[in-house]
Order: structure tokens, then C-alpha cells, then sequence
């Protein structure tokens, strides 16, 4: 996890479990989400990969 892997992010919620690649948005790893919600996480991963990817560099120091 974190530097060596590509920018990514992680979404939790009680027993579901999912991770995203931000460029291009792509999911990596499903766990408990069913297909609509899958569609629906990735959507709003598109839609704020911006923020995600600018806070993805702030942490791990990337300009």
C-alpha cells in the first residue's frame, strides 16, 4: 500500500469494502458492494478523482 502502489483510494462501509485506481479510474478490489453500488462508488470516484489524486500528492509529497 501507499508510494510503491499507483494513486488509489479506499472506500469502507460496515462490512464492504472497495479500492479504486485514479488514473484511469478503474476498480481494483470489491468486497460486500453489489454491482449497483459498485457503479455507483465509481461514478463518484470519477467525479471527484481530481481531489483525490491533488490529496494523494500532498501525502506522499508527489507534486
Amino acid at each position: 500500500m501507499g508510494i510503491n502502489e499507483p494513486p488509489h483510494i479506499h472506500v469502507e462501509s460496515a462490512e464492504n469494502y472497495a479500492k479504486f485506481w485514479l488514473n484511469p479510474v478503474a476498480l481494483a478490489k470489491s468486497v460486500g458492494y453489489n454491482a449497483l453500488e459498485i457503479r455507483q462508488l465509481r461514478e463518484l470516484v470519477t467525479e471527484h478523482r481530481d481531489l483525490f489524486e491533488e490529496k494523494w500528492n500532498e501525502h506522499f509529497g508527489h507534486p
